[in-house]
């Protein structure tokens, strides 16, 4: 489950939000003197009122600019020529830029999903041309078009390019044209070569279609006794399916062996023992425990389990190899690791993991297991960090869960027909919730389901979602919901924002946060119920624990990214056996104490350390922001607020939160509900 970010709407990480970045290997940039004479001829033809706007404007042109751009008098010329010294021109500027910019990437995101379309959607069989179109990304040439036709620097002649200090500092007290202009020119603030961006877009596009092909046919496990335990038919894409299937199964009486089977299906995946043979292949039966293939149909015969090679961690070292390129272009956070946490998140990295820190320290997170345990009536087993059983949907078999949601949604299309219902459940007004029904396209998802929102006012954000031929089950119903409020918050931080360039919110874990927010609520949609007391403290026990997983899921990803950057010239293998390392050493500091168990790997089981690089923090960070987010809605109209939230835009975490529930961003509020939800059990004689 992910909001999908097409590549070029990822430009601004990779081009870097530094005030002085530095010029490119391949080009030294301008001399001082160069700049000296620009700002000599800006303030004769100006005055002295122009020289600070002018020295920080020709700085930053100077900074970018590459020997093939001209000389120093061609450049002092374009400095002459294009200095804007007025407010009014500067105002009319800044205005044509970011409606050029929102016609020019809006345009190429939807030519972009266009090309995908075969390979993301249920459309038919994926064609070799279709893998071939799919390479084909325009969004990577706009940067250096850009450059080259000397637009972004007439906006970084006139306007600054602002530094996420500057932004914590003084971001309180900006109005919101400068805001505006601060997002606008992280588009022009560093000049990466159009060949590096191709390289990270065909490394990425690789890696999820990898992740898209990894399915386990489950109706092929075998157990320990001979038994195939699973449905016939059964097929499920790696981890989503496979953690969904596993937390399904606590309601089932007969789930536990079913579940250790599942984890040794991750562990397999994991330390990449899967014999190659067995993915996704009907013709073949897996013992997963004992790691045994023989064909489903001629007898006991074995067949030769050759694993597959590490390609799991190949297309890993391809992604990593493919974004390191362009540090070197971003001297002020030169590497994707700091571009991920300072520029996307603007939360320093060690900030971050102080956070995830105090959620996976907390001592009430023991006495949850302990609460856990007791319902489970056993210790607690490793893949238990996925227990469903806080959730309010714990109360109801999957099988019942699946029937209903068939019934109701056997085909994309009548999740689109059932839109306005849903949002006007959910709290829209019956007018907003058509604006937004109009607005959110439901596609069929050959993946586990994803949101892809617009990027130019007018387009429609693109619900994918999973619909099998029985209809849909529940584990998809349960993501679709998921991606519905990614969805409408980009449909509300895009059409309903003020400046274009303040579309969107945060970061990614914002918008994690307001799909959790609905995702919490899918039964409550389907009748069943929720909203008491009762199902609060559920709430905050669930979401305590889940995010106790991901967080340790998303340290895995962190120490991942700081051992590659470590180790640039490694192996698949190499990389293989240091994650498996760090997998279990992030499990035996924080899990291992209260599961009682040592050395499980299932924290590196998550495909987004395959296809999305660094994106699994931003789950964590999104069930925090969940929380409070949710806390607040309590007592106050649903649509209304969560309008107003989303519409704030592109500030920074901070200010964003402040504004939308008026307190900064906290695990306080979540461990606070869950003590008093503990409490109250207790009272109750529950624990």
């Amino acid at each position: 489950m992910r909001t999908l970010l097409t590549f070029a709407l990822m430009l601004p990480l990779l081009a870097g939000l530094a005030a002085a970045a530095a010029p490119a290997p391949g080009g030294p940039g301008l001399s001082a003197d160069a700049v000296e004479s620009a700002v000599t001829r800006l303030v004769a033809m100006h005055g002295a009122s122009a020289e600070a706007r002018a020295r920080l404007g020709a700085s930053q042109v100077a900074a970018r600019w590459w020997p093939e751009d001209g000389d120093e008098a061609a450049f002092v010329a374009f400095c002459e020529a294009q200095f804007l010294a007025g407010e009014a021109d500067l105002a009319a500027a800044a205005v044509r830029l970011e409606t050029a910019l929102e016609a020019m990437e809006g345009r190429l995101h939807e030519v972009r999903r266009d090309l995908l379309t075969p390979l993301d959607l249920d459309t038919g069989p994926v064609r070799p041309w279709d893998e071939l179109l799919a390479q084909v990304d325009l969004g990577t040439h706009v940067q250096a078009d850009l450059f080259a036709t000397r637009v972004a620097f007439f906006a970084l002649l006139n306007f600054p390019v602002r530094s996420l200090d500057e932004a914590l500092a003084a971001g309180a007290s900006w109005d919101r044209e400068t805001w505006a202009r601060a997002r606008l020119m992280e588009r022009f603030a560093a000049r990466v070569p159009q060949s590096v961006l191709q390289r990270a877009s065909e490394a990425m596009t690789a890696a999820d279609q990898y992740i898209a092909r990894y399915n386990v046919r489950m109706d092929r496990l075998v157990a320990a006794d001979g038994a195939r335990p699973f449905p016939e038919g059964l097929r499920l894409i790696t981890h989503w399916g496979l953690r969904d299937e596993l937390g399904s199964r606590y309601a089932d009486p007969e789930g536990l062996p079913r579940q250790r089977l599942i984890a040794a299906v991750m562990e397999r995946i994991v330390r990449q023992e899967i014999p190659a043979a067995a993915i996704d292949s009907a013709d073949l039966l897996w013992d997963p425990v004992e790691n045994r293939i023989w064909p489903r149909a001629g007898g006991a015969e074995m067949v030769q389990a050759a694993r597959e090679a590490d390609v799991r961690y190949e297309q890993i070292l391809s992604v990593f190899r493919a974004v390191a390129a362009a540090d070197p272009y971003d001297p002020a956070t030169p590497s994707w690791i700091r571009r991920k946490f300072e520029r996307e998140r603007q939360i320093p990295e060690a900030e971050f993991e102080r956070l995830l820190v105090s959620v996976l320290a907390a001592p009430e997170v023991t006495l949850v297991a302990a609460e856990a345990a007791r319902r489970l009536g056993r210790p607690l087993e490793p893949f238990d960090i996925w227990y469903t059983g806080f959730k309010p949907r714990g109360r109801f078999s999957e099988a019942d869960l699946d029937r209903m949601t068939r019934e109701r949604y056997p085909t994309a299309a009548a999740v689109q027909a059932d839109l306005p219902r849903i949002l006007r459940d959910l709290g829209f007004a019956p007018e907003r919730a058509a604006w937004l029904a109009e607005r959110i396209v439901v596609d069929p998802s050959r993946g586990a389901g994803h949101a892809m929102g617009a990027v130019r006012r007018g387009d429609r954000a693109h619900l994918r979602t999973r619909v099998g031929p029985g209809g849909m089950d529940y584990k998809g119903y349960n993501i679709a919901v998921h991606e519905l409020g990614h969805n409408v918050e980009q449909v509300f931080s895009l059409d309903a924002i003020d400046r274009w360039p303040l579309a969107g919110v945060p970061n990614n874990a914002f918008t994690e946060a307001f799909a959790f927010v609905f995702q919490q609520r899918d039964l409550e949609l389907l009748g069943l119920g929720g909203g008491d007391e009762a199902t609060r403290r559920s709430r905050a026990l669930a979401e305590l624990w889940g995010t106790y997983e991901i967080a340790g899921v998303s340290l895995v990803d962190m120490k991942m990214w700081r051992w590659l950057y470590a180790n640039p010239e490694a192996t698949a293998t190499e990389l293989r056996q240091a994650t498996v390392q760090i997998a279990q050493e992030v499990w035996n500091e924080y899990f291992a104490p209260v599961f009682g168990v040592r050395d499980s790997v299932l924290l590196a089981v998550y495909s987004h350390m395959v296809a999305y690089p660094l994106y699994l923090p931003d789950y964590a960070l999104g069930h925090l922001i969940a929380f409070q987010v949710a806390e607040h809605f309590r007592g106050r109209d649903f649509g209304a607020e969560f309008e107003r939230m989303a519409r704030q835009g592109r500030l920074t975490p901070d200010a964003w939160m402040r504004g939308a529930v008026g307190a900064p961003l906290s695990a306080e509020p979540l461990i606070a509900a869950v003590r008093e939800a503990l409490a109250a059990l207790e009272a109750e004689g529950g624990s």
